[in-house]
């Protein structure tokens, strides 16, 4: 039982609300109630979440000795010695092989196989060389969530809008750095045990200012979707432009877990546990669906509530 236990830590399945971003297209398309497309876009998030949860214990493997030396880092199970390299490399194997599975039963669509192996390559590559090249770093991490993006529209055949890859774009550039702040300020680069090298190339000034920039980028870049000739056209609607308060606070709030909090370090975590981030990102989801898909909802309410 502690095996398993050992095992599960070590997939981070509380890491799979990151392939949420699965199911972005299916939300934006107006399809969430297709249940057809739906189960379609669960096929694609299982098998992203498999093919995460391998990554990571690749990037485990890879980073033991440095993790090891770390506050935090050293109770993760490889570093720890509760699992051993081999039974981890046994694992990777096995949820790759089960997150293809997956794949097949999705219809083995080329464009999600492509999506999903070019993700695990580049996490790959990140593991063992691009995590220790400064700015080259985040630039690979938001590169897997637009791959995440681009798989959740090949699985129900809808072209995804630039605007929304390039807020995924920066939401995961800001995600990142504020992850490298959390780093730098938990260990610092000069300090001989330094658990990421990269963290020596940046400086808490440069971080900071990503930060910033990557935070307006988001709500801007967002903003400018809401109200794109496409969307408006698509949709039928303006209204989606007030959603917007709801990105901005989730950004700023954030950012207070970050600068006040320290709690950047992990993304994941941080998001699910923070009452604020839930409370609002279940504000933002029923606003979004609300405005989306109100004709829906009404045929659903017109049908199930007799009228007086």
């Amino acid at each position: 039982m502690k095996r398993l236990s050992n095992y599960l830590r070590l997939m981070r399945p509380y890491q799979w609300v990151k392939n949420g971003f699965v199911f972005v297209p299916l939300i934006f398309s107006r399809n969430l109630f297709d249940l057809s497309l739906f189960s379609e876009a669960l096929l694609t998030f299982a098998a992203f979440c498999l093919a995460a949860s391998a990554v990571y214990v690749v990037n485990d493997i890879a980073d033991r000795d440095f993790d090891k030396l770390h506050p935090l880092k050293r109770e993760r199970p490889i570093a720890s010695g509760d699992v051993s390299v081999s039974e981890g490399w046994g694992l990777s194997l096995l949820l790759l092989a089960a997150s293809f599975i997956f794949l097949m039963l999705d219809g083995a669509r080329v464009t999600i196989g492509l999506a999903i192996a070019g993700y695990i390559g580049i996490n790959l590559f990140y593991s063992f060389r691009l995590k220790r090249i400064v700015l080259i770093d985040l630039f690979v991490i938001a590169l897997g969530f637009i791959l995440r993006i681009l798989a959740g529209g090949y699985a129900i055949d809808v072209k995804v809008s630039s605007w929304l890859i390039m807020t995924t774009l920066f939401i995961s550039i800001f995600l990142g750095v504020a992850k490298r702040r959390s780093e730098f300020v938990l260990v610092s680069r000069d300090a001989d045990e330094s658990t990421r090298k990269v963290l020596s190339d940046y400086d808490l000034s440069l971080i900071d200012q990503i930060l910033s920039v990557s935070a307006a980028s988001v709500i801007i870049t967002y903003a400018l979707y809401t109200v794109s000739e496409r969307t408006v056209q698509a949709f039928h609607t303006e209204a989606l432009i007030f959603t917007t308060v709801f990105v901005t606070y989730g950004i700023f709030r954030y950012l207070y877990l970050v600068h006040k909090m320290g709690l950047g370090e992990n993304p994941a975590k941080a998001l699910l546990t923070d009452k604020a981030m839930v409370i609002n990102t279940v504000l933002y989801l029923m606003s979004v669906v609300a405005i989306l898909y109100k004709q829906e909802l009404i045929q659903l309410l017109s049908a199930h509530v007799p009228l007086p």
